[in-house]
C-alpha cells in the first residue's frame, strides 16, 4: 500500500488584543471532517503559539515529522469583516507590538535586503474555491507584519528548499462571535460554521492540487 499523501493545517493560539482566537477550532473541525476527498490523505493539525521562536522552533519540525505535501495555514486578522486569501509575504515584521512571550522583533525586515516572496499561482483557485461557498472571500497582498505574515513568510522559505513540500497557502479569518454573541450589533457576521464550509473548500482544492503536483 503507498503511503498517504500528507496535508497539514496550522492555526494560532490567543495573542495580546486577542484572547479568542478563531482558528484553533476551525483547525480541529477540519481535521476531524470525514470525507471521501480524503481517504487517501494524512491530515495533520497543530496551533502555533504566537511567538517568533515558537515558529522557527516548530515549523521546521513539523515538516520534518508529518513531511506535509500541503500546507494549509490559518490565521486571525481582527480587524477584517472577510476572508482573505494571501498572495504573498512581505518581508516586514512589526517592531512596536510584541509577541505573546512579550518579545518584540529588533528590525523592521525578516532578512536584509529581500523583496516580497509569492505563494504562487494556486491562491487564485483557491480564492474560487472560497468564493463558491457563498462566503465573502477576497485576494490580499498584504498579510500584515506580525506572526500570521512571519509564519507566511517561513513557510514560503521551507517550500524552496524542501523536496516534500509542494504547496503553502495563508488564509485570514475574521473574528467570530463566540458562544454564540453577536460581534457587532444589526450586522451579519462570519460565523465558525461559515468558516468551516470555506475551509473544507480550501483544504478539498489543496488535496486536488498536492495530488496533482504528486
Amino acid at each position: 500500500m503507498s503511503e498517504k499523501l500528507s496535508v497539514l493545517v496550522t492555526g494560532f493560539g490567543p495573542f495580546p488584543g486577542a484572547p479568542f482566537n478563531p482558528t484553533m477550532p476551525l483547525v480541529k473541525r477540519l481535521t476531524q471532517l470525514r470525507r471521501p476527498a480524503f481517504d487517501d490523505i494524512r491530515l495533520t493539525s497543530h496551533i502555533f503559539r504566537v511567538t517568533y521562536d515558537t515558529v522557527d522552533r516548530e515549523l521546521p519540525e513539523l515538516i520534518a515529522r508529518v513531511r506535509p505535501r500541503a500546507l494549509l495555514m490559518f490565521g486571525l486578522a481582527s480587524r477584517t469583516a472577510h476572508l482573505r486569501i494571501e498572495t504573498r509575504a512581505r518581508n516586514a515584521v512589526t517592531t512596536l507590538v510584541a509577541d505573546a512571550g512579550r518579545r518584540r522583533a529588533r528590525k523592521g525586515s525578516i532578512i536584509d535586503g529581500a523583496d516580497a516572496t509569492m505563494f504562487g499561482p494556486h491562491t487564485a483557485k483557491l480564492l474560487r474555491a472560497a468564493l463558491a461557498t457563498g462566503i465573502d472571500a477576497r485576494a490580499s497582498r498584504d498579510a500584515g507584519s506580525y506572526l500570521c505574515n512571519y509564519l507566511s513568510w517561513r513557510a514560503i522559505e521551507a517550500m524552496d528548499k524542501t523536496d516534500g513540500l509542494r504547496l503553502a497557502a495563508f488564509v485570514h479569518v475574521p473574528q467570530i462571535p463566540r458562544h454564540g454573541t453577536s460581534l457587532r450589533k444589526g450586522a451579519e457576521r462570519i460565523t465558525l460554521e461559515d468558516l468551516v464550509d470555506a475551509g473544507e473548500a480550501l483544504l478539498v482544492e489543496m488535496v486536488k492540487l498536492a495530488r496533482r503536483a504528486a
